[in-house]
């Protein structure tokens, strides 16, 4: 029997309502921050919950509750566990191989101070996989390679989230502004402008975050002038780009144009002291120089070549369409138990809207699969056997088996809350503000982003909300849409997805809640950063955000 969404469904209250439902979100931060419970428990518990939690206060049919559950955690599998299963496989390929001596020789003739290798790596190559593949894969790579460099897990999985935000918005080949135009028809272009001419501030400040937090303002003073270097040049190439280009293209070209800046830079200035971490003691004794030649470093970094270039294509359009149109792929055109059965009603649709439910199993446009092919070139060009692959590929499943049930128990969650309505209800509490929702508009995106772990689903969840409460309210709409999507990236890394990936590529498995303690307070500041922001866009200066007119 179908089952209308009611966003106000205890006496009629959304705060009430909201203040209820919430009880899961409050219990998984009190699990990871307070209790320090494993993330695998954490997310499992939360799941369960929400379950009884939405059946009572929403009326919510359990069946329903437990296919739109099922639903998540199978989004879960795929595409995001098999991109962290086949990201940290790479690594651990080149590793068995004995290459990534070779790498870390080759990034440490670029600059052996880690704050230096944090910002080629975390920031600039991480940006890189943000935009051509997105869903975990640049924190599952750069975090593992920067623990082959000699990093702290905890610092090398924190580093990476971190980092992980300026790219987030324009992530996936554009995936988040195309998905804003869509559900709010204004059209991705615009939006793009708009989110271009906010993220670009935080562009500019990560990289100098980063390198604070490692090594403090005394550290980071030392290599100012590389970490400004890193931050205006992506900054740059990110406003141009978004503004002249569209949003598909910023993350690539902003990633590239910053690392090659950083690099030329390099040769032409050091950091006066080589800065460790306070555990890497005789340095001195420990640093060996090797003479490589070209051909051993380029075959060390084949594997990462590959996957860039192949993660690229994988990225485009192009690729994706021709897998579609050849069929590359299967389907289930409607979710049992939960298509047709679940409408979204007033005042998030005009009237009941059907909340459809499909799955598509993309076995060969998945990022993960280019990574696994990847993998496969990367074994006949480093000569491993592939009796040995096939161990490896076993081995990094049962490193990574604690992870794998945390993931898809958080997307189980993630979905569960979409379904209900509860993502609405916390929704439409933030949108009563009135005068005060520009401020809170990015506070909207960064909670849609802790609850999906997506800026897409993101702004899949709340776009056309943005929209509708600030065209009620007198302000600039292209303005909160494009909030939406910039207070999201300072969520994503502590969505509880985003922390499972992180722990999976670190070997961090149980050590989930250490991630957001890490995290969350920084994730705080720059939301606040952004929410001031943003209002000085709507009151100050509405003119530097576009209007619908300059849609192209």
């Amino acid at each position: 029997m179908p089952w209308t969404q009611n966003y106000a469904a205890l006496g009629g209250s959304i705060g009430l309502t909201a203040l209820v439902v919430s009880i899961p979100i409050v219990f998984l931060l009190w699990a990871l921050a307070i209790k320090r419970m494993k993330g695998h428990i954490a997310g499992i518990l939360t799941l369960l919950i929400t379950i009884v939690i939405v059946v009572l206060v929403y009326r919510m049919p359990i069946t329903i509750a437990l296919s739109a559950s099922l639903y998540g955690i199978v989004y879960g599998l795929w595409p995001i566990v098999w991109i962290v299963v086949t990201a940290v496989f790479l690594y651990n390929l080149t590793v068995e191989a004995g290459q990534f001596e070779i790498i870390k020789s080759s990034i440490s003739s670029i600059s052996n101070d880690r704050r230096i290798q944090a910002l080629l790596v975390a920031f600039c190559f991480g940006a890189f996989l943000e935009g051509a593949a997105g869903f975990g894969a640049p924190v599952a790579i750069s975090a593992s390679i920067l623990i082959g460099l000699g990093f702290n897990p905890l610092y090398a999985a924190g580093i990476c989230l971190l980092a992980n935000t300026a790219p987030v918005a324009f992530g996936a080949i554009g995936a988040p502004i195309i998905t804003a135009g869509a559900v709010t028809g204004m059209g991705d272009f615009v939006i793009s402008q708009a989110v271009g001419r906010q993220l670009p501030l935080l562009s500019v400040i990560i990289p100098l975050y980063l390198v604070v937090l490692m090594s403090g303002w005394k550290g980071a003073k030392e290599v100012l002038p590389a970490a400004l270097v890193t931050g205006v040049s992506f900054a740059l190439a990110q406003w141009w780009s978004s503004n002249y280009l569209g949003a598909y293209l910023p993350d690539i070209i902003s990633s590239l144009f910053s690392l090659v800046v950083l690099t030329l830079f390099l040769r032409t200035w050091k950091p006066k002291n080589v800065w460790r971490f306070p555990h890497e003691t005789n340095i001195e004794e420990n640093e060996v120089t090797h003479n490589y030649t070209a051909g051993q470093i380029f075959k060390a970094w084949s594997p990462f070549i590959i996957l860039t270039v192949l993660v690229g294509i994988w990225g485009t359009p192009t690729l994706k369409n021709w897998a579609n149109n050849a069929g590359l792929y299967l389907s289930i055109p409607s979710w049992p138990g939960l298509d047709g059965l679940v409408y979204k009603a007033a005042p998030i649709v005009a009237k009941p809207e059907v909340y459809a439910a499909s799955y598509k199993w993309d076995w060969f446009s998945a990022g993960g699969t280019a990574i696994l092919i990847s993998a496969i070139i990367s074994m006949f060009i480093l000569g491993i056997k592939p009796s040995k692959f096939l161990e490896v590929f076993v081995n990094t499943i049962k490193q990574l088996k604690f992870a794998i049930i945390n993931i898809a128990a958080v997307l189980g969650f993630a979905y569960l809350a979409n379904y209900s309505g509860l993502s609405y209800t916390l929704g439409l509490l933030f949108a009563s503000t009135g005068a005060l929702f520009p401020f809170l508009s990015p506070v909207l995106g960064w909670l849609a982003v802790f609850l999906t772990g997506s800026d897409t689903s993101a702004n899949a969840l709340f776009g056309k909300l943005q929209q509708v409460t600030a065209e009620q309210i007198g302000v600039n709409p292209v303005l909160t849409v494009a909030a939406n999507s910039s207070g999201g990236v300072v969520g994503k890394m502590i969505s509880p997805q985003s922390i499972a990936v992180a722990a999976a590529a670190t070997s961090l498995v149980g050590r989930e809640s250490e991630l957001l303690r890490f995290t969350i307070k920084h994730s705080i500041a720059l939301l606040l950063v952004v929410c001031i922001m943003v209002t000085l866009q709507a009151y100050v200066i509405p003119e530097m955000i576009p209007t619908i007119a300059v849609q192209q």
